[in-house]
């Protein structure tokens, strides 16, 4: 059979250890050679970035996210122990891990370290699918002539690279499609390698609960459970045209699926449908003040992607949360598109000032959607507002001064409140 040796990257015809280095992290499939869908998972990313940038975390559980009212953007694994799951309000974070470790999340420097697996990746194949900062599917097929090896080793070596050269592990599934490539990359985490072959499909979907296929979230399974569907064996009992009957375009989605196929290709760069971003307040607030300035943060940080993404948008949402989770969301046309965060900040505002809302809030956010290239932006002067062109200037020699010294060597004194 087969086999890889994950330390050394030797290939051999089997054993439970590397001839060659005598790792017992050995990976055996009778499909390895011939297999290139892959899914790669960073094993527990922003955690593992903050505790390679400060050792003296490695050995504490360590939680990323924000305030006793904000939720938890990922956690190590130690922390999952207790049961801290990602998206879990902080405070319940904290009464099952009291003795964590918390850090604010810090998105571009995230951002950073998956822009430096991104290149190892490109090297590899221009086929690369992210799915986030922290995951991506990758199209392996045809590379074994190009880099002499197949994907299986370039995989192995990938995670290798990762590790020895960024500090971060990362996990894989390799399969022949992309729905079990996700699925794989789970089953051995973190540091995992798992494939899942052609031949052993059926047999290894059978015993699955329905809620292993994406998008199958609990409405979803709660209306299979409602037809006897549990498992993907329930599934195969049913034919496409009852499926489709019963649950429309999903029906025909879940009666392929469950037979482990699944024909979308690995698309490269998907387009950006929309920048957002929002912030929950750790106590509920009705300050006008605070939220204004709340408000032109968010509108810099959309601004600040749309400009390192070259992009612009011709829409402004603005999203609103209440104390008893009631969301308001509101959206702006503009004349012509913008990724000027004083023109985000602005509609934005307008929105805030004319949004019904009763009571404090515990949630604000605000984003540009309706995106296009943007060299197209920001083209035509605001005739009613003559001050328009002045802040734009101020705005390109604030960000100049930025870009040499830092995102806070220079700030407007709203963004203080």
């Amino acid at each position: 059979m087969p086999s890889l040796c994950r330390d050394c990257l030797k290939c051999f015809p089997g054993g439970s250890r590397c001839p060659a280095c005598r790792s017992p992290r050995v990976l055996a499939h009778p499909e390895l050679e011939s297999l290139s869908i892959a899914h790669m998972d960073c094993d527990a990313f922003y955690a593992s970035v903050e505790k390679r940038d400060n050792p003296a975390l490695r050995d504490q559980p360590l939680i990323v996210g924000g305030g006793t009212r904000g939720v938890v953007s990922t956690c190590c694994y130690l922390a999952r122990i207790k049961g801290v799951r990602s998206a879990m309000p902080m405070f319940e974070a904290m009464r099952l891990c009291p003795e964590a470790v918390v850090v604010r999340p810090r998105i571009s420097h995230y951002a950073e370290v998956s822009r430096q697996i991104r290149a190892m990746m490109e090297e590899l194949t221009p086929l690369i699918e992210p799915l986030s900062l922290d995951e991506a599917f990758l199209d392996l097929t045809g590379t074994a002539r190009l880099h002499g090896a197949p994907p299986a080793v370039l995989l192995a070596r990938l995670t290798k690279r990762m590790e020895d050269e960024l500090g971060v592990t990362g996990s894989i599934g390799l399969s022949h499609n992309k729905f079990l490539a996700k699925i794989a990359s789970d089953l051995d985490k973190p540091r995992g390698f798992s494939v899942i072959g052609r031949s052993e499909t059926p047999v290894f979907l059978e015993d699955k609960p329905v809620g292993i296929i994406p998008g199958v979230g609990t409405a979803s399974k709660a209306a299979l459970e409602a037809a006897g569907i549990r498992k993907i064996r329930d599934l195969l009992r049913w034919n496409i045209t009852d499926l489709s009957a019963r649950f429309g375009q999903q029906g025909s989605r879940l009666w392929h699926l469950a037979r482990g196929e699944d024909h979308r290709p690995v698309a490269r760069d998907s387009a950006l449908k929309s920048i957002s971003k929002e912030t929950t307040f750790d106590k509920d607030t009705s300050d006008r003040d605070l939220l204004d300035g709340q408000l032109w943060r968010l509108a810099v940080q959309v601004s600040d992607r749309a400009k390192a993404k070259e992009l612009a948008g011709q829409t402004v949402t603005l999203k609103l949360k209440k104390g008893d989770f009631q969301t308001v969301t509101r959206r702006q046309a503009l004349s012509d598109p913008t990724q000027l965060a004083d023109r985000i900040y602005r509609a934005a505002r307008d929105m805030l000032e004319r949004a019904e809302t009763k009571g404090p809030l515990r949630l604000i956010g605000c984003g540009l959607a309706d995106l296009c290239p943007g060299a197209d932006a920001d083209r035509s002067p605001d005739l009613l507002d003559p001050d328009a062109v002045k802040r734009a200037r101020a705005e390109a020699a604030t960000d100049a001064i930025r870009a040499r010294f830092g995102a806070d060597a220079i700030q407007k004194g709203r963004a203080l409140r």
